[in-house]
């Protein structure tokens, strides 16, 4: 995983937002990284949305509902998932930090992961950072400032209004 990166290409709706460049941690959580690059390399995150965009703190996807299941079922995942335990280190949440959705549970991550928008020190050393953006950091505040409405099943304002998609590819250095 040290030979590559990753792009995160986003579009929303018709328009094309841009490119996100990545790269991993694999000496800091290998487990959260085996994972996204395995997920990555069978296509599985192609066509999931950020479903969840939170202006001043970060942008939540990676859910396979978001494919193809109605928009109340995105970020509630497939139980049916295989688990990846906490991997915590002394890296601090960061604009551009790639971190390990989950839920209540520290050992319940899945597909799912965001980045941040800003620096969000309370979430440090509770939840498993795996990577950073290197580049399209434009990219991100366009998906920020992105139109968002109420959350199907909370009162959470943070649901885009038209669909985020993603599709990821890894590319050598």
């Amino acid at each position: 995983m040290d030979d590559w990166t990753y792009i995160i290409s986003l579009k929303q709706g018709d328009k094309e937002l841009g490119d996100i460049k990545i790269r991993l941690f694999p000496d800091v959580a290998p487990r959260h990284c085996r994972n996204f690059d395995s997920l990555v390399s069978i296509g599985f995150y192609d066509g999931t949305a950020f479903h969840r965009v939170v202006k001043g703190f970060m942008m939540q996807g990676g859910d396979p509902n978001s494919k193809s299941k109605p928009k109340d079922t995105w970020g509630y995942g497939d139980p049916s998932q295989k688990t990846v335990p906490a991997e915590f280190s002394d890296l601090k949440h960061k604009r551009g930090t790639i971190s390990a959705a989950r839920t209540q549970d520290p050992n319940s991550a899945t597909s799912q992961f965001f980045i941040c928008f800003k620096d969000a020190p309370w979430l440090d050393g509770k939840y498993t950072i795996f990577g950073e953006v290197i580049d399209g950091f434009d990219v991100l505040d366009k998906v920020e400032n992105t139109k968002v409405e109420k959350q199907p099943k909370s009162s959470e304002v943070s649901s885009p209004v038209e669909k985020i998609e993603m599709k990821i590819r890894k590319v050598r250095k």
